[in-house]
């Protein structure tokens, strides 16, 4: 039996796996639960993040993960390892032929960290792809021919912005502002105005139920629970989409920025190409309510949403799996 070609988009909150002939076959947080005392790993993934906030205090639950790039090395490599392992990606003849995919501006020591993860965890070749093009081609956008493609891949970690032509990264940008930012904007907002301390796990949960940024958009509403600041007792408050929209919108601004920067580096012929053909909204910040309009508005271009978008780079990823070979000769040696 050969290796297989596989697929990974190693993000901060979630990875994702693409075996070539198969499809997605694994979609699961990035969290690894440990033992402080002994530094054995626990639980990966989904196991793992169901233990966020709940742990005793020998157990921590981490994000390997930050920012896009790895940020603790051993922990990584065990993620890696256990869900290759899970997804039967080794045979007993050879090893898999690696894709991973990184933000636009991470550093080479960064990109060599993320290969030698990866090969330490069972690869023979590793290939490293910059992810808003792999987005852009998950998306569904043709990014090979002569002509302007606009991406907006708004992640966990980074949001990364791209314009695309001829198969290559034209401008881009990558930023430190994404999802777990706006869990974060949720977490401090709550505890600023209600003296209520809520979890992560809470306030990406207010994030997804009733956070929009379209000051217009219908008003929701969701209860929470946390413990009072004050008398150290749970407590329940209702917290409305008005008051996430009045929390978010300065992160939000920064992707707006952003992507006005990279538009203003953009040759004229490209931009005039991403009047007609758009942008496109990847990634599961795309899913926040009226993100789609607001940066239609701020950019005075059309902005869609992909079909797919928390799976488009995994997707991309299973299409450049099919011309891998011919990427060969790009590898990046450690």
């Amino acid at each position: 039996m050969f290796g297989r070609d596989i697929g990974i988009d190693l993000g901060t909150a979630n990875v994702l796996i693409h075996i070539k002939g198969q499809g997605i076959v694994l979609d699961e947080p990035s969290v690894v639960a440990i033992d402080k005392m002994s530094k054995q790993v626990l639980a990966v993934g989904e196991e793992a993040f169901q233990m966020v906030g709940r742990t005793p205090g020998n157990i921590v639950a981490i994000r390997p993960m930050k920012d896009g790039v790895i940020a603790d090395f051993d922990h990584t490599e065990a993620m890696l390892s256990h869900f290759l392992a899970k997804v039967n990606a080794k045979s007993m003849m050879s090893k898999p032929r690696i894709l991973i995919c990184c933000p636009t501006n991470i550093t080479s020591v960064e990109q060599k960290a993320i290969i030698e993860a990866a090969e330490k965890s069972g690869s023979k070749n590793v290939f490293i792809e910059e992810e808003p093009k792999v987005a852009a081609i998950g998306a569904g956008m043709d990014i090979f021919q002569p002509s302007g493609n606009m991406v907006v891949d708004i992640g966990g970690g980074t949001t990364d912005v791209a314009v695309l032509s001829m198969g290559s990264i034209v401008t881009a940008s990558s930023i430190k502002t994404a999802g777990d930012q706006f869990d974060l904007d949720i977490l401090n907002y709550i505890k600023k105005k209600y003296k209520l301390l809520v979890g992560v796990r809470t306030s990406e949960t207010v994030k997804v139920e009733v956070a929009t940024v379209a000051p217009n958009d219908e008003a929701r509403e969701l209860e929470i629970r946390g413990r009072d600041m004050v008398s150290g007792l749970p407590r329940t408050i209702t917290i409305t989409s008005t008051e996430i929209y009045d929390a978010l919108i300065e992160s939000v601004n920064h992707i707006v920025q952003a992507a006005k920067n990279v538009l203003e580096r953009t040759p004229p012929e490209l931009s005039a190409d991403i009047i007609d053909r758009g942008v496109i909204l990847t990634g599961g910040g795309a899913l926040l309510r009226g993100m789609d309009q607001l940066l239609a508005e701020e950019l005075k271009v059309p902005v869609m949403i992909a079909e797919d978008p928390m799976h488009c780079v995994a997707n991309g990823t299973g299409i450049l799996l099919e011309n891998l070979d011919k990427m060969a000769n790009r590898k990046i040696k450690v």
